[in-house]
């Protein structure tokens, strides 16, 4: 189901729906409190606020809410379900200024709503583990978006005047590995340099796995963990190649992650402070983790998501933290 049809399903438009919906995706086996883990003895309460329910066992009252991003929020369940399906069906990104033009919502809230909804996005490691593995390919590589904070440093030139200081010091460097035919996963991190890159790929990457670089001298002694190490020479132009056994050495996948990624801050974000790069980044890597060429179509995307809210809260008070609450 993707376009109009979509967008036609109840959820989207009716508050109601919305909690049965989201009670379907986060409770598929019945109510559960969220206090005591009870799972008997929870009946509806009649008058109340809208999806409440009561708890016999502790007394309690919840919402399926709780516990998740979208507790304590005051915009209506169906508003997060239609915020969601629009991050989730724009491949470069849907900006807040979009979100409170089309929902009706002030601006403040739609960049809340759009950093709440990031974070139900991040893939965090403890629970999905390394990437790659025997037998599949993991290609690694680096970029650069926008400057350090508080901004690029300049430097005076005679017949030109003051220009940005070119170099890469203060730029800010993201590291990125995709496996081939599969998953996404990005960090922001200080530079390029080996001890910067060592860390994160030792924990995020399968050492099982045929690893693909570009020919930076950071990741020569790195790619000896690796079951095998192949590199391409982009300085002499040289894009991909073939081993003697015929396999494709090339970066072409994960240039063409950056290149959509890019192309959403640029084009549609515009402007990303450093403190919340890790949040964009997160959803840039979850929409390509689950795209139509993998068979996740708009809805089951968008599902996916949602089931990602649990266990982490955002408050307005402490907005920068990556699991508040």
């Amino acid at each position: 189901m993707t376009g109009r049809s979509a967008l036609s399903a109840d959820f989207f438009h009716d508050e109601a729906a919305a909690y049965s919906k989201l009670e379907s995706i986060l409770w598929p086996h019945g109510p559960v409190c969220p206090r005591c883990g009870g799972l008997d003895r929870i009946t509806k309460v009649k008058g109340g606020r809208m999806g409440l329910w009561r708890c016999g066992p502790c007394k309690r009252q919840f919402r399926v809410t709780v516990g998740t991003v979208f507790e304590s929020a005051h915009v209506p369940l169906n508003l997060w379900f239609q915020a969601m399906h629009l991050l989730m069906s724009s491949k470069k990104g849907f900006s807040s200024h979009q979100i409170h033009r089309v929902l009706g919502v002030t601006y403040k809230t739609a960049w809340f709503m759009s950093h709440r909804l990031r974070e139900a996005m991040a893939d965090h490691s403890d629970v999905f583990g390394p990437m790659g593995g025997e037998g599949k390919t993991l290609e690694i590589d680096e970029t650069f978006i926008g400057y350090k904070e508080p901004g690029p440093t300049w430097e005076f030139h005679n017949e030109r005047g003051w220009l940005k200081k070119r170099g890469y010091g203060d730029r800010r460097a993201v590291l990125t590995l995709v496996e081939r035919g599969g998953r996404a996963r990005s960090f922001h991190v200080d530079g390029v340099k080996a001890s910067d890159l060592r860390p994160l790929i030792f924990v995020h990457a399968d050492p099982r796995s045929a690893l693909m670089t570009d020919e930076a001298n950071a990741y020569r002694n790195i790619g000896r963990r690796f079951a095998s190490h192949e590199s391409v020479n982009h300085s002499a132009e040289e894009y991909v190649r073939k081993t003697e056994d015929g396999r494709k050495v090339s970066t072409n996948t994960v240039e063409g992650f950056f290149s959509i990624f890019k192309r959403g801050m640029k084009g549609i974000y515009q402007h990303c402070s450093e403190k919340h790069l890790h949040r964009y980044l997160a959803e840039f890597d979850f929409r390509y983790s689950n795209r139509v060429a993998l068979g996740v179509h708009d809805v089951e995307r968008t599902e996916r998501a949602i089931r990602g809210i649990v266990g982490k809260r955002l408050t307005y008070r402490n907005p920068n933290s990556p699991i508040a609450g």
